[in-house]
């Protein structure tokens, strides 16, 4: 049916009882995940909580809002977290009634106005902002973020007066190794044309095998630690202006910015390397 096609712009269908399964811990501990949380939020209001980077796999976005791995309820107490990704995700069947369950949600205008637009607050929404471009830039001591041309979700949180939070995450990029591929290559050609037509990034990423070290798909075990910034208030505007958006965006920027050079010689691997935003 058209209207369960589409509930993945509609809340999803989450199930606790998923989200709590003990795999998730065993999932936590194989890299291990961590949650670092600076900041209180407040209950009372949504948030738009931007995860930075994208990584391969986003393991560290899907432990903590997509599953109770790393106690995500607990920790913030009075909070419903939704992992927002592709609408891509959800055409798949019996994957995507998997997916919706972890409350997975599409990352599209329609799935945040839903849930934004909806009486009530505790909804903190995960977005993986750079997205899957993003992802083609993820290589082990190496941050490369796709924000300077990403402006809808602060467009998104003035329509809503929702709140934005900066994540930044550690170790995302180390998980996995990914072949050479800079911006004018032929293989980075070939990827860019790929992720226009179908919306995901062909990374061509290597791993570790499951008896083996050298080669394989699983992830490396690499600490991932996600450290929760301080909160951005952020007014109710209904029809922004293109210079209150540009500002918020700004500032949001910044934040995310002045969250990796503060704690990235407490847990990165890489404090060395200098975080570019592109």
């Amino acid at each position: 049916m058209h209207s369960d096609r589409t509930i993945c712009n509609r809340g999803g269908r989450r199930w606790h009882w998923m989200r709590s399964w003990t795999l998730w811990k065993h999932y936590r501990d194989f890299f291990p995940v961590h949650l670092i949380k600076t900041a209180e939020l407040d209950p009372s209001k949504n948030y738009i909580m931007g995860y930075h980077p994208h990584g391969i796999l986003s393991a560290g976005a899907f432990c903590h809002f997509a599953t109770e791995g790393t106690d995500f309820s607990k920790r913030f107490q009075g909070f419903t977290p939704f992992l927002l990704t592709l609408e891509a995700q959800f055409w798949l069947p019996l994957y995507r009634e998997f997916f919706m369950c972890t409350g997975a949600v599409s990352a599209t205008r329609e799935s945040m106005d839903y849930l934004l637009g909806r009486e009530g607050s505790g909804r903190a929404l995960c977005l993986v902002v750079g997205g899957a471009k993003e992802a083609l830039d993820c290589h082990p001591g190496q941050v490369i973020l796709h924000l300077s041309k990403r402006k809808g979700f602060c467009k998104m949180a003035l329509r809503h007066g929702a709140s934005l939070v900066p994540m930044f995450s550690f170790g995302e990029n180390d998980v996995y190794d990914q072949i050479a591929n800079p911006e004018g290559s032929l293989i980075r050609r070939i990827q860019n044309s790929v992720q226009k037509m179908i919306g995901l990034a062909p990374c061509m990423f290597i791993g570790r095998g499951v008896f083996q070290y050298s080669f394989g798909i699983v992830p490396f075990r690499k600490p991932i630690y996600t450290v929760v910034g301080a909160p951005i208030d952020v007014p109710l505007v209904k029809n922004p202006t293109k210079e209150q958006i540009v500002k918020l965006h700004e500032t949001y920027v910044n934040a995310v910015v002045d969250l990796y050079n503060k704690y990235k010689d407490r847990y990165s691997e890489h404090p060395e390397c200098k975080i570019s935003i592109v």
